[in-house]
């Protein structure tokens, strides 16, 4: 089968592999769609610890599938059924674990990560995530390459669920790439009203012509487009989706009294620690918050959110390919241009 690998910092190659053999818990999947990441470019420019020549990965974390092999004594699920995947594994054992926080697993797997990935035409599913519900049933009326892209979008969902969002709050995005239009999705949701800023003018506008419902920003003075969007108030809720420390330093001043600020995208070590102003947490009861992946529950949860038509996720997805043309994807999705980028496999 072909197979998009990680060979170093900068060196990505499709090759020929085989395809995996399964044990008797174990799963083949065909893969259907898998969407590029964030993270997937970032392991392509900047290489990955444990990542070779002799050592190559797999990429892809965001995929779905259908079910070609069933190991012996896998329970439940059969030959044939399409399935998306949450695609953190964790020990099972630990405290986290226990809880249901599989994602915060110290010692959690993950496709694409860890292991290898969904940019392949098959992926074998480890006993331990088919038992731990790391599967799910595609419901009806989703396309694969939704399916795909409702990985990113639970992520998402872990931050806003810790910002305790309602109706008629003020809510500012920074960054208008994938992330930060799946956060855009979920604010307005729930019935916030949404600004979103970037530092680029035509992605703003490209964003605003897909989601209607956004207000945009994008200039050197967002402390006074804020300052007048929210009538002096200030905002009930702000999102860093970008890894930039400045923006999670200025984020605190715009605050109204009782803001939550979530943290998404981690920043470089080279670049930490970022300095913040404690006296604006204290003075205006401020709440920050970071948040890292998704749980299953979280996952199934947006899963629901999409079968249900509450969010659009066709319009996150712009553009599509083939496992061919998988280093243009890449390519395109570095440079962003457009939003999200899935590889088809049928």
């Amino acid at each position: 089968m072909q197979a998009l690998r990680l060979y170093g910092a900068g060196d990505i190659r499709l090759v020929e592999v085989a395809v995996p053999e399964i044990t008797e818990g174990e799963i083949l999947l065909k893969t259907d769609a898998a969407a590029v990441c964030g993270t997937d470019i970032r392991m392509w420019q900047n290489g990955y610890k444990g990542v070779d020549s002799e050592h190559p990965l797999t990429l892809g974390h965001e995929f779905s599938g259908t079910i070609v092999q069933v190991g012996s004594k896998v329970p439940f699920y059969r030959v044939g059924m399409k399935v998306a995947m949450q695609p953190n594994i964790g020990c099972g054992i630990c405290d986290q674990c226990v809880s249901g926080n599989f994602h915060l697993c110290k010692d959690y797997r993950a496709f694409g990560i860890n292991m290898d990935g969904a940019f392949a035409e098959y992926i074998k599913i480890p006993a331990q995530a088919v038992t731990r519900g790391n599967l799910m049933l595609l419901p009806e009326g989703i396309s694969p390459e939704e399916a795909a892209v409702v990985e990113p979008l639970s992520c998402a969902f872990n931050g806003f669920s810790k910002c305790f969002v309602k109706p008629g709050e003020k809510a500012l995005v920074v960054g208008a790439g994938p992330i930060g239009m799946c956060h855009a999705m979920l604010l307005h949701m729930a019935g916030a009203k949404v600004l979103v800023n970037d530092v680029q003018a035509k992605r703003l506008d490209y964003c605003k012509e897909r989601f209607s419902f956004i207000d945009t920003y994008c200039g050197s003075d967002l402390a006074g487009f804020v300052k007048k969007w929210t009538q002096g108030k200030g905002l009930d809720i702000a999102i860093a989706a970008c890894p930039v420390p400045a923006v999670q330093a200025a984020l605190p001043a715009l605050m109204n009294y009782g803001g939550r600020v979530n943290f998404f995208g981690g920043i470089p070590a080279d670049r930490e620690p970022v300095a913040i102003d404690t006296n604006l947490i204290h003075y205006k009861e401020l709440y920050l918050t970071g948040s890292t992946r998704s749980s299953i529950v979280q996952y199934r949860r947006t899963m629901e959110f999409v079968k249900e038509g509450l969010l659009d996720v066709e319009a996150l997805i712009t553009d599509r390919y083939q496992l061919e043309d998988a280093l243009q994807a890449f390519e395109n999705a570095k440079e962003a241009r457009g939003i999200k980028h899935v590889i088809c496999f049928s």
